[in-house]
């Protein structure tokens, strides 16, 4: 054990007794620990946040059925090496020996080509795929090779898991358990983990550290020590804790407020703390909808973009194209108009349940459904004046139900004009 290794790989466990959390998949009984004692896994994907133990459970697995272990990390790995890796997994069958384990940390992160370059080793058996990601992996893990593989969800550990790992490091880590350290107050260590074990391991090691190596020295740990401390030494920002929920919320709410300039403020607390860019353009691409809407549509084209921009780009120049979409959607009128109509109408469908769509409104692809009345009284707008003709398009009981209200904004305004022009009979405008 080196002595500069941090806390956190120190208090690693090494077999599955040992691993705390996810006892839906490797409890008793659980589906993943079934497998693993059987000796035959498929390939799978670990998906969950960062800290809940998804590469020490890939190693565990690994030595339990006792094959090879081969890691690449998608940050630093390329096409190359991941063909190199598979050529050396080859090497490695002999007669009926199982095939190697390759563990692929942050999966999603892979571009479409190196993905395709595991296909064929992964369909073949050369290597057992397991894959970690903290994405979705239904929108960043290519269908071909999603479907060969199984998903498991990690969950954050909660409270009594954490505290199971903190009280293992007081008393197993051969250099704390030589320290005279008390938790006379927890909440904050807990809090700043936000459900991560490494992260909790961090803390608790920087705080230590922090007040030397005096084992005589009594350390009491306490909420306010734990905070000041972390203030002290980082810029604290936790990208999966209550920190993050709550700066992306000011993020969002600042926009919603009208407010550029705390738009850019919390855009920058996020982009200091390292948060994923492609997390915050897709909760801008959610706003223009939600918040924006009807006001000024060309909003989602921008989000949107903003987003297509931001995967090309990555950091640091995301931060200006971030800027550039935040700054506009601030500034723009803002309306919540579509989100309340969906929103009515998922209600309305909920109460009212299948309603028949009307006889006229129905596809008519056969002779029958022609004689039975199928699209018989449709009338085709472009038929008649201002390409518009009155006519029921909702369920007979729903008749002039209204979902959509517009709002008072100058684009839907308009609208409202229209639609009073349009529906003067029908709808109650």
């Amino acid at each position: 054990m080196l002595a500069n290794q941090p806390l956190a790989d120190r208090m690693r466990p090494v077999n599955l007794d040992d691993y705390i959390g996810q006892n839906h998949l490797v409890g008793k009984g659980a589906i993943l620990r079934q497998s693993i004692e059987s000796g035959k896994i498929p390939s799978f994907i670990l998906w969950g946040p960062p800290g809940v133990g998804k590469t020490t459970l890939a190693k565990i697995i690994a030595k339990v059925l006792d094959r090879p272990f081969h890691g690449l990390s998608a940050v630093n790995s390329g096409v190359k090496d991941v063909r190199e890796t598979i050529d050396k997994a080859k090497k490695q069958q002999f007669f009926d020996a199982p095939n190697p384990i390759l563990f692929i940390d942050e999966i999603h992160r892979f571009s479409k080509s190196q993905q395709d370059s595991l296909l064929g080793a992964v369909e073949q058996g050369i290597v057992t795929l397991i894959g970690a990601t903290t994405e979705n992996p239904s929108f960043e893990v290519i269908s071909p090779l999603l479907s060969r593989c199984q998903v498991y969800i990690l969950n954050p550990l909660d409270k009594t898991e954490l505290l199971e790992i903190l009280n293992n490091a007081l008393k197993k880590d051969k250099f704390l358990k030589n320290l005279n350290v008390q938790i006379k107050e927890n909440e904050a260590l807990l809090r700043f983990s936000g459900g991560d074990g490494r992260k909790l391991l961090n803390i608790l090691e920087l705080v230590v550290s922090s007040n030397g190596s005096d084992t005589n020295k009594k350390i009491i740990i306490t909420n306010k020590l734990v905070t000041d401390k972390l203030q002290e030494n980082i810029a604290f920002y936790d990208k999966n804790g209550e920190q993050h929920y709550d700066i992306i919320s000011a993020f969002i709410k600042s926009i919603r407020g009208s407010d550029p300039n705390a738009a850019v403020y919390w855009l920058a607390r996020m982009v200091e703390g390292g948060e994923d860019p492609k997390f915050i353009a897709r909760r801008l691409v959610v706003l223009a909808s939600e918040d924006i809407g009807l006001a000024n549509p060309n909003a989602l084209l921008l989000a949107n973009a903003c987003f297509e921009a931001v995967n090309k780009i990555g950091w640091p120049e995301s931060r200006i194209i971030l800027s550039e979409a935040a700054i506009y959607l601030a500034n723009s009128p803002k309306s919540n108009s579509a989100y309340k109509a969906i929103h009515e109408a998922q209600k309305l469908v909920g109460e009212t349940g299948d309603l028949p769509v009307p006889l006229h409104l129905r596809n008519a692809p056969t002779s029958l459904m022609k004689e039975l009345g199928y699209g018989k009284e449709y009338k085709y707008a472009h038929d008649f004046e201002s390409n518009f003709i009155d006519q029921n398009f909702l369920p007979d009981d729903l008749a002039g139900k209204i979902l959509y209200d517009p709002q008072e904004n100058p684009a839907e305004q308009k609208f409202l004009n229209r639609l009073k022009k349009l529906w003067n009979k029908r709808y109650r405008y």
